[in-house]
């Protein structure tokens, strides 16, 4: 790959006719539309995400003189240049030059770009940038760029994805998954954990319709002129999800409903006994695992393990076990209850403490509580052995 620096170019170069578009949250061109700020294999604008914090830091470094580090182009043609490294921070530029977003002068008195002094005008615009020209093949480029972090942000595994596949079928995926303002976002948020700008929903989408295979959908995808599969699955998974759940919590947000989805939607489901289970089970305070709740109804309400129901207390698991080997040892059997109704050797063996497990008399699932009442200690092996019973 050959690499040319480029001393001479200004800020007020790179902002001539510069375009950000807020729905998508990119800034797309500048240099006189000779320059694309955000090819599709660049995440999305996230220098605001923070309150602003990091492009209001641009523009302070700008103004004291301060470097704001390496920037990288790739030759496309000619006349044809793309940020390789270096979009969020040219962005942030644009986005001040244009009005977007305001900094604090020294009094602490906000201030746009437009109604700031001429010298400060004329600072921020001649500002030459350190600017390399990279030229390559196509695997090249992609290759650099997964190896670079950008502005100290590293770029998460979709975003590498993006780089590696961009092509038609990203393109469109961005705009319906990276998009913050589609309508869609508020009702994907009850079930999928993220943001839009990190690409956690497209992410999310490309991990149910490819059963994990992320990468390997992409690639045969990669020149498709449509998402229809993608967007179909994805819906048909939320749909589902919303139709059996009528209720939505908290704990919804960011299971694994393509897998829940694939193990159970040829199943029927009556969403008000559904609304009923879930509000009984989040009032059960022997509950530790919320979260659960959701595969353990799919389920049948049979695997406990999902819910991690509260064990005996170690006082009481203490007190169970004297009381059990005390009246064990007076009648010359074994402190397992089970243990003791066996022919074996073990009908008469007094196991010790860390050989035994405490367990529900009454099982959980069938109302039995955890408390002193209801607890028994049994050898490990007969612990395990009597499961839901």
């Amino acid at each position: 790959m050959k690499t040319t620096l480029k001393t001479y170019i200004t800020v007020k170069d790179i902002c001539d006719g510069f375009v950000y578009n807020e729905l998508e949250g990119k800034g797309l061109f500048g240099l006189s539309g000779k320059l694309t700020i955000q090819p599709e294999y660049q995440r999305n604008y996230i220098y605001a995400s923070d309150g602003g914090k990091r492009e209001v830091a641009v523009i302070e470094s700008i103004l004291k003189g301060y470097p704001i580090g390496l920037i990288y182009f790739n030759m496309v043609s000619e006349n044809n240049l793309e940020v390789l490294d270096g979009q969020q921070r040219i962005t942030s530029v644009g986005r001040f030059v244009t009005d977007k977003f305001a900094i604090k002068d020294e009094s602490g008195m906000e201030q746009y770009f437009g109604g700031m002094a001429k010298d400060k005008k004329a600072k921020i615009l001649e500002t030459k940038l350190l600017i390399y020209e990279c030229e390559g093949t196509e695997s090249e480029i992609k290759e650099w760029f997964r190896t670079i972090n950008i502005a100290g942000v590293p770029l998460n595994d979709q975003e590498l994805l993006n780089a590696v596949y961009s092509g038609p079928f990203v393109t469109l995926c961005k705009e319906e998954f990276s998009n913050s303002q589609n309508a869609n976002i508020q009702k994907w948020n009850a079930y999928v954990s993220g943001s839009a700008n990190r690409q956690d929903f497209l992410e999310c989408a490309l991990e149910w319709v490819s059963k994990s295979n992320i990468g390997d959908y992409m690639s045969s995808h990669r020149f498709d002129k449509n998402i229809t599969e993608l967007k179909k699955y994805f819906t048909s998974v939320i749909d589902w999800v919303s139709g059996v759940f009528t209720d939505v919590e908290n704990e919804m947000r960011g299971l694994e409903w393509g897998r829940l989805y694939e193990e159970y939607h040829k199943k029927s489901y009556n969403p008000t006994k559904v609304s009923d289970e879930v509000q009984k089970l989040y009032a059960d305070p022997y509950i530790k695992n919320r979260r659960g709740i959701f595969e353990f109804i799919l389920g049948g309400s049979i695997d406990t393990k999902l819910l991690e129901v509260r064990v005996f207390d170690e006082t009481t698991k203490k007190s169970v076990y004297a009381t059990q080997t005390a009246k064990a040892e007076k009648n010359g059997v074994s402190n397992c209850s089970h243990c003791a109704i066996g022919h074996d050797a073990n009908k008469s063996k007094i196991w010790s403490l860390s050989d035994m497990d405490a367990d529900h008399v009454s099982a959980w699932s069938k109302g039995g509580k955890s408390d002193i009442k209801n607890c028994e200690m049994l050898c490990k092996t007969h612990n395990r052995a009597k499961g839901n019973r």
